[in-house]
């Protein structure tokens, strides 16, 4: 199977005959399950990832938990942010234009009481601010990273899981943290309960296009699209890719192609697979495999780093956090 566990000596060395390498970011740690991580680069060219971990997704002690990595090792889990007996959720991870690294999660019993809160840190993850719950009605990114538009502006892809409607948002900001607003909402025509979870890149100035996650009433990933920086959508319309009501993520890549992290069926979560796309994901290249045992192997989180290679994280089991780094010439062939 292609996603056999390789551990790696260096993410920052050339790849030689190895396209693809994995390593669980853990071996062990103090909770029971974890899911959702996130991936970034840090300004000095170091990765952070971050996750929830607890007794079970949505228990009392779940908490938000970081590890920094550099050559190839990462650090002990710290769990950097913890609400009294309330569950944490969905972390992200964002570089923002200044240098300080953003942190957003998701606090509440359940995704329909959840309040959306960050943290920030100046020194790269070492350290963080106190915590900032947003104001009711603001989730910042719900599942995947936001991106900094050509205009200066954040977008943070976000979504609300309500009673019998679940839909798509983009929410957006000043780096500085100021002038939030909210657009959208990014639907499937004839439904308010399809679909959730978008992931944005800017094909160009001004051009916003989310690729979003669906429910099985769908059955595959969706696509809409924006012509005024996020501000208004089209209505979404399905793509050829299956999705299994599970996360995806997305990143538009320095060639301009469109890699995509996500599972290739329309009832489980595996395999994990990515494709590549070389016009804004209008049509898709064959997918590769990075997992296709029996369980779960889910939430993908994908970057390109600066220096061309493309990271992506994901739940492994429910037990640990896979860290996997390839090449686009891989996802070429």
């Amino acid at each position: 199977m292609r996603g056999a566990a390789q551990h790696i000596s260096s993410q920052r060395t050339p790849f030689g005959h190895m396209p693809l390498q994995q390593q669980f970011i853990f071996k062990s740690a103090p909770f029971k399950e974890c899911h959702a991580s996130t991936i970034a680069e840090t300004a000095t060219g170091d990765l952070m990832a971050a996750w929830f971990g607890g007794t079970k997704e949505g228990a009392p002690d779940v908490g938000i938990w970081a590890s920094r990595s550099r050559s190839g090792r990462w650090t002990k889990p710290v769990e950097v942010a913890k609400e009294q007996d309330t569950p944490c959720w969905n972390p992200v991870l964002f570089l923002g234009p200044d240098q300080a690294m953003w942190l957003f999660y998701k606090v509440g019993a359940n995704p329909r009481s959840w309040s959306g809160a960050y943290l920030r840190s100046n020194d790269e993850g070492r350290s963080w601010s106190a915590p900032v719950i947003l104001p009711a009605g603001l989730l910042g990114p719900i599942k995947n990273k936001p991106i900094l538009a050509s205009d200066g502006r954040v977008l943070c892809p976000t979504s609300v899981e309500s009673y019998r409607a679940w839909t798509g948002w983009v929410e957006s900001l000043n780096p500085d943290g100021t002038n939030w607003q909210r657009f959208g909402p990014i639907a499937y025509p004839g439904t308010n309960c399809g679909l959730i979870q978008p992931t944005l890149i800017e094909i160009n100035p001004g051009r916003v296009r989310a690729f979003l996650r669906s429910t099985k009433l769908i059955g595959c990933i969706c696509v809409a699209d924006s012509m005024d920086g996020g501000r208004t959508w089209s209505p979404a319309r399905r793509t050829v890719l299956p999705n299994p009501n599970s996360g995806i993520d997305a990143v538009r890549l320095s060639s301009g192609a469109v890699a995509m992290v996500y599972n290739h069926t329309d009832c489980a979560r595996t395999p994990l697979n990515v494709a590549i796309s070389h016009d804004h994901g209008e049509t898709w290249g064959k997918p590769k495999v990075l997992e296709d045992g029996a369980g779960e192997y889910s939430y993908p989180a994908a970057i390109q780093t600066s220096d061309g290679l493309i990271h992506a994280t994901y739940t492994y089991q429910r037990r640990k956090i896979r860290h996997c780094t390839f090449t686009e010439d891989w996802l070429n062939e």
